[in-house]
């Protein structure tokens, strides 16, 4: 699970694979001297969130200070950006752990903020076995949705992990939760369903039942960006995506994302990726 960009490899537990994606899913069974028995250490974190189950064994994150210990039934949340330093502890004959990495749809942030975090990284004990079984039949059952690949597979994986969010967040005991306001949550999934639509705001807020001008003030308020350029951020996620995970023309790409102008498309591709969209279809 190292994150060097100069190697690619297709095995998610090893150093060089591609975390390019909304969602990898796997277990992490590292057994004293064996194959997968080396730190984790990645100063720069990831761009995506990385949730983390201890189901065997004892790991440790960080060191010096800050150093932690995780046991069976302790959950970590990474987020983008956080340092990731991690290991097998030094006492423990083993460490197995369930992991998800994703990109979070935007109206899940209520779920990503744990009261008690090191270092930007979030820490939940689970508190009982019943609960436990429950979140690692989650962990479990969205990795076979991951590896099935199959239709549907990866919108099925989405919405048990978003099960298992809200159900981690309900175990944060000083966790006063902030709720998104319901026609911004509903402005959010409107736009998603229809994100090849290039909806003016006025025709957002008349289905939302608001004013044009209360509805752009209270979604800046709350989502931190204006509509435009928070659709626009949804259409990059996963327009990166679909050029990594299927052969569609790029043109094709762009226009189910509602770009009528492959052209303007790939400018916008490359001033968020840094790449145009062939080169970024070929670095993985």
């Amino acid at each position: 699970m190292n994150d060097k960009k100069t190697i690619v490899q297709p095995n998610p537990l090893l150093p060089g694979y591609n975390f390019n994606a909304y969602l990898v899913a796997g277990c992490t069974p590292i057994e004293k001297d064996g194959y997968l028995d080396f730190a984790i250490n990645r100063p720069n974190g990831m761009k995506g969130y990385i949730i983390n189950l201890t189901t065997k064994g004892q790991g440790t994150v960080f060191q010096g200070e800050q150093a932690f210990q995780c046991n069976v039934g302790d959950l970590l949340l990474f987020p983008p950006n956080a340092v990731h330093f991690y290991h097998r502890a030094e006492t423990a004959q083993r460490w197995h752990h369930q992991w998800i990495y994703f990109r979070p749809r935007a109206f899940w942030q209520d779920t990503l903020h744990w009261s008690d975090s090191v270092n930007n990284v979030g820490r939940l004990t689970i508190p009982n076995e019943q609960t436990y079984q429950d979140l690692l039949a989650l962990f479990q059952q969205i990795e076979r949705e991951y590896n099935a690949k199959e239709a549907f597979s990866e919108a099925m994986s989405m919405c048990l992990l978003e099960q298992l969010l809200l159900k981690c967040i309900k175990l944060d005991p000083a966790h006063r939760q902030r709720h998104l306001d319901p026609r911004i949550l509903e402005t959010c999934h409107f736009i998603a369903a229809h994100i090849d639509k290039n909806h003016k705001i006025e025709e957002i807020a008349a289905h939302i039942h608001i004013s044009p001008s209360r509805l752009t003030h209270l979604f800046s308020e709350q989502m931190g960006t204006s509509i435009v350029k928070w659709r626009e951020d949804q259409r990059m996620i996963k327009a990166k995506h679909l050029l990594h995970s299927s052969v569609a023309p790029i043109y094709a790409i762009a226009r189910q994302l509602g770009y009528d102008d492959q052209l303007y498309f790939s400018r916008i591709f490359k001033r968020y990726s840094g790449l145009s969209p062939s080169e970024f279809r070929n670095s993985r």
